[in-house]
């Protein structure tokens, strides 16, 4: 059985046995809240639990790192929709010790696409197009770094009012322990 049929066979019975009413939530969130973090499996119940946010309570958007990289991408687009259309009046950004993203080179991740089959023709096209795959492909060096990095971000974007604490964090992956980076409430 592949991981599709796995999924689908599970949601047929999931949804035939109305196991989604533990789930039934208003899209608005309870605690007004947005998180920003990241993709790190090891985060998925793990960063809720330690904030005491349960189903409904805030908005997250996962990204690799917990990055905000273009401030008029998807992420930031996620975010103002969120302040504006979904209640949201704080944002935090928490990223967490031992991030993948704080081991990516574009050199070596480029080298892995090559051996999955992308050509040297589609990135020299891209390379002309002006994409520049080694600022898109690296990470960072220093977590903390980075938090500040995309916190400022949000916190300066013209279409974020001043009201909006935005906070920035990290936690330990193993334990739950959040330190805190930046704090939104005097910025």
């Amino acid at each position: 059985m592949t991981l599709l049929n796995e999924i689908l066979s599970f949601n047929k019975a999931f949804v035939q046995n109305e196991e989604y009413e533990d789930f039934e939530r208003n899209k608005l969130p309870n605690k007004r809240v947005l998180i920003l973090s990241c993709m790190d499996t090891r985060l998925v119940e793990l960063l809720p639990k330690s904030m005491n946010i349960a189903n409904g309570d805030a908005k997250v958007v996962k990204t690799a790192g917990a990055l905000v990289s273009e401030p008029f991408g998807n992420v930031m687009q996620s975010i103002i929709v969120g302040v504006y259309e979904l209640n949201v009046d704080e944002v935090c950004v928490i990223g967490h010790y031992d991030c993948g993203m704080g081991n990516v080179k574009a050199d070596q991740t480029i080298e892995k696409m090559k051996k999955r089959g992308v050509t040297q023709e589609k990135l020299d096209t891209l390379q002309n197009a002006g994409v520049n795959l080694d600022q898109f492909l690296n990470g960072f060096a220093d977590v903390e770094d980075s938090v500040k990095t995309s916190v400022s971000t949000i916190r300066n974007h013209p279409l974020i009012p001043d009201n909006i604490p935005v906070h920035g964090l990290i936690i330990d992956p193993n334990t739950g322990r959040l330190d805190l980076v930046e704090e939104g409430y005097t910025k």
